[in-house]
Parts: structure tokens; sequence; C-alpha cells
């Protein structure tokens, strides 16, 4: 893929496979038998729709923070380097199930059927989307996104009550959404997650570990395995390489099962890293709070060229005759010349459509009466 030596992290602006991690990168899909068969089982449009829903997500971060360069914006939040978890994550799911993405999981948004221009806009606070200028934080019920607030962990109550109307309707569906380490400490996740373990509802809860809560390192706030976590309420609980997109496909497709079969809910620890600070104005304080090495490590593993160079290689033995990676470098033009259009209409709508003050009080309820 293109690289943007003046957006991407300077890990990522020279890089090449490293020979080490591209074995890992093939261990991981060899090392369960399941998740070996189900990634041998992909077709080619499925693994072409993989690596362009990565670089979907990519680019629309990239479309951000040249934003906050420019002055459009005054700050981004970016899901850098972890793009393959909500990537990986969206596309194991089926239709009717829903997703709840937290702000770095945007990918889930655009994966799941929602514009990339209704998403730039919602960032720029136009009224020519579903927030109406009202939060940035966005999404798409019939599309099955639902938007969340800010608050981290907020959604698990509510996907808990959701996936107890699956069950209580009979309803082959699964309710997933997204917690980080330190969301693991709230109130909202352990509320939530124990009545979906008492209850064995269909929830599938990510736990994106990437190393650090807002600018705290993990082991300044856990002490524990996070892998542990699910047997702490006597669910389920599965791990995958975060940056690996092809293992937490597969990983989610057995978590899902987990939950279609009544086993759930189950909690699925994705290990990831954060290539940037917790938003576009603490990336100097974030760069501080690890060392280069870890930065270094972590640049190695893009999961994005990670992911291309398997499917260059020809992927596993029944990939290696349909020559996908000559279908590459079309899909990364098409999907560019997708955000630049997308990023154009949003400044459009920014010059055009911003919402009146009196908008404010529209679609609102109220007790008065």
């Amino acid at each position: 893929m293109k690289r943007y030596p003046a957006f991407d992290p300077p890990e990522y602006v020279r890089w090449k496979p490293d020979r080490e991690v591209s074995r890992a990168f093939r261990r991981a899909l060899d090392a369960d038998p399941e998740r070996r068969r189900i990634v041998a089982a992909l077709g080619p449009e499925t693994l072409l729709k993989l690596y362009e829903g990565l670089l979907r997500t990519r680019l629309h971060d990239i479309a951000l923070k040249r934003w906050v360069r420019q002055g459009v914006l005054s700050k981004a939040w970016l899901g850098t380097g972890e793009e393959a978890v909500t990537v990986g994550n969206v596309h194991a799911l089926a239709p009717g199930d829903l997703v709840g993405p937290m702000i770095r999981n945007a990918g889930a948004c655009h994966e799941m059927g929602m514009p990339v221009a209704q998403m730039l806009k919602a960032y720029l606070g136009t009224r020519d989307q579903i927030t109406r200028g009202r939060d940035l934080h966005t999404g798409d019920p019939e599309r099955g996104v639902i938007p969340p607030i800010s608050f981290v962990a907020s959604l698990v109550p509510v996907f808990t009550g959701m996936a107890l109307a699956f069950k209580m309707r009979r309803e082959n569906r699964v309710a997933l959404t997204w917690v980080g380490d330190g969301a693991t400490h709230t109130a909202e996740f352990h509320e939530g997650y124990n009545l979906a373990a008492v209850l064995h509802l269909p929830l599938l809860l990510v736990l994106q570990d990437n190393g650090v809560a807002l600018g705290t390192a993990l082991e300044a706030h856990n002490r524990g395995d996070l892998e542990e976590l699910a047997s702490a309420y006597g669910t389920p609980g599965l791990a995958c390489d975060g940056n690996n997109v092809l293992d937490v496909y597969a990983a989610t497709r057995q978590a899902a099962a987990l939950c279609r079969r009544g086993k759930g809910p189950v909690i699925l620890t994705a290990h990831t890293f954060r290539m940037g600070g917790h938003a576009t104005h603490d990336e100097q304080e974030a760069r501080s709070l690890f060392p280069a090495r870890t930065f270094a490590l972590w640049g190695k593993r893009d999961p994005i060229g990670c992911y291309e160079n398997w499917l260059r290689e020809g992927g596993t033995k029944r990939h290696r005759d349909a020559k996908i990676h000559a279908s590459l470098e079309a899909v990364e033009a098409r999907v560019i010349r997708e955000v630049e259009t997308a990023a154009e209409e949003a400044l459009s709508s920014r010059g055009k459509l911003m919402p009146q003050p009196e908008e404010a009080l529209g679609g609102v309820i109220s007790g008065v009466e």
C-alpha cells in the first residue's frame, strides 16, 4: 500500500516485511485447527474485502489527521495500528447482527455499509447526517450500527439488553461491542457483562487490549491476565492476534458461533497496539510513554502491511492459484478515490449545511406537557 510520510507513524513510512513477523503471522493461523479451516475456506472475494476494509479504515483516519494539520478540526481520535481488530470482527458477523463501535472502531461503520462521507460529516458537525451536528460519535441503526457515547464501556449494558431481546425473541443474532483494557474496570462493564453471563446471552465483547488506557500503561492499572477475565464470570474467553486480520476474523467466527449455540456471552481479547496518542493532540506524550523499541516492534507488525505481504506470498495453498495479489493495486486505487470523494463531499456540507441554533431543540424528548 501507499505510505504517507506526513501522516503515517514513522515506523510505517518505510515499512518492509520482516521475516520473523511474517512467520509469526502464518504460525498464528496454523495454531488452532478450527481457525486454520476457517481461513482456508475463505474465497478471493472475502480476502480482498478484508484488505479493502483495512485500507478504508486507515485512509479515513488519514483524512481526519490531514484536517487537524490544516486547522479544519482541533483533534481526532484515530485507530492507527488497530484496524485489523475492527475489520476482522465485523466481516465475521452475519446479517442481522448488531455492532456498537467505540471511537477507535470507526471502521465498523463503513464496513457495515455507512458511507465514509457520513462519518466525516459527523466529525464536522453538519446537519445532513444522523447526529445532525450534535455528536461525532456516529452510527446507523438501520445498518446495524448503534451509535455510542463517549463514556467507555457504556454500550456493554445496552448491548446486554439487545442480546436479551434476541434471546427472548429466539432470534439467532449476536450483539457485538468493544471495550479497551481500561474500560474493564468500570461499573458498566461489570454490571452489563455479569447480567449477560447469568442469563447466557449472545453478547460478544471484544476486549481491545492495546496496552494503554488513555495515558496509563496496562501494567500500571491492571494486575491480572486479561485473557483470564472471562473465567471470573464463568463464560468462555478467546484470544487472538489483534494485528492479524485473519486471526481476528477466525476467532470472531468461533466466538459468534458459541453465542448462537447458547454458550454466550464471550469475551474475545485482541492484543494490539496504538501507534499514536489517545488523540492527535497528545501524540508526543504517547511517544514518551513507551520506549522507542516498543513502537519499532509494533511498527513491524503493521496490520495492513503484514496482511498484504501474506496475500502477495499466495496466502494458503488453496489461494495460490487465485492470483489475488494482482488485484491489490486496483482495490487501493478505488478506496483512495472513495475516501477523497467522501472528504470533498463532507467539506462541501461544512460550507453549506451547518445546523442552525433552533435545530438544537428538534428531535429530543421532553417530559414537559
